[in-house]
C-alpha cells in the first residue's frame, strides 16, 4: 500500500532527511531543523510511504506572494523504486496541493545533463524551461561529484500542460549523454567535458533566440525559434 503523508511530527521530520541523505550521499539537501521550520510554515513538505516504509520525500516553499508560485526544492525516492510511475504520483500530489493554496507555477531547477531528469520534466510533466545558470550552486561534493553545478531553471504551469514541440517546429537539437551519473562514477573527465560542451551550445543556440520546447531520449533538447 502506498501513501503520501505530511511530515507533521518530528519523528518523520528525522525520517525524511534520512531518506534525502541515502539520496544525494554526503552533499545534504536541508537539514531536520530547516524543514522542520518549513512545515511547520505551511509550506509542502511530504514522505512517499510504500507498505509503511519511507522511501521519497518532497519539499517545496512558497515564492513571492504576487507570483502565485511555489519552487520545489527536491522530490525524489530511492533509487530502486524509481520507474515504477511513483514519481509522477508524487509530482501530481504537490500539483494538486499547490492548486488547492491558490498556486499556478512550480518552479525548480535540475541538471541538464540528466536525460532521466530532462525526459521526467520537460516530456511526461509538461514543465518548460525558463533559463539556462552556469554553476548555479557552486561546486557540489554529492549529485555533480564535484563538477559544476550548470542548471536548467524550468516552471510548470499547472493549469496549461505543455505539449511536446510538432515536429516541423524543431529547429535544432542538442545531444545530452545517456547516463551522466554513471559516466560521473567511471570517467569523470569524460562527464566534465560533457558538461563543457553542453554548455557552449546552450549559450551558441541561446544567442540565435531559440529555447528548449522539448526533450526526445534520442536526440536530445529539442530547439524551437
Amino acid at each position: 500500500m502506498r501513501e503520501i503523508r505530511d511530515l507533521d511530527t518530528v519523528e518523520l521530520i528525522l525520517e525524511a532527511q534520512g531518506v534525502l541523505d541515502a539520496i544525494r550521499g554526503p552533499e545534504r539537501v536541508v537539514d531536520a531543523g530547516t524543514l522542520r521550520a518549513l512545515q511547520q510554515a505551511g509550506n509542502y513538505a511530504v514522505g512517499f510511504f510504500d507498505e509503511g516504509r519511507m522511501i521519497g520525500a518532497s519539499v517545496a516553499f512558497f515564492g513571492a506572494p504576487a507570483t502565485r508560485s511555489m519552487h520545489s526544492h527536491i522530490t525524489a525516492l530511492l533509487p530502486e523504486f524509481r520507474g515504477r510511475g511513483w514519481g509522477r504520483e508524487l509530482k501530481e500530489h504537490q500539483r494538486q496541493w499547490a492548486l488547492s493554496k491558490g498556486v499556478g507555477n512550480i518552479t525548480w531547477t535540475f541538471d541538464p545533463l540528466v536525460a532521466r531528469n530532462a525526459h521526467f520534466f520537460l516530456t511526461v510533466l509538461g514543465a518548460r524551461v525558463t533559463d539556462y545558470v552556469v554553476n548555479q550552486y557552486g561546486i557540489f561534493g554529492g549529485g555533480d561529484a564535484g563538477d559544476e553545478s550548470d542548471r536548467l531553471d524550468v516552471k510548470w504551469k499547472l493549469a496549461e500542460i505543455a505539449a511536446p514541440p510538432a515536429p516541423e517546429d524543431v529547429v535544432e537539437t542538442l545531444e545530452i549523454p545517456d547516463n551522466v551519473e554513471d559516466m560521473r562514477e567511471t570517467d569523470p573527465a569524460m562527464a566534465h567535458e560533457w558538461r563543457m560542451r553542453v554548455r557552449r551550445e546552450m549559450g551558441v543556440l541561446s544567442n540565435r533566440g531559440l529555447v528548449i520546447a522539448g526533450f526526445d531520449p534520442e536526440r536530445g533538447y529539442l530547439f524551437t525559434s
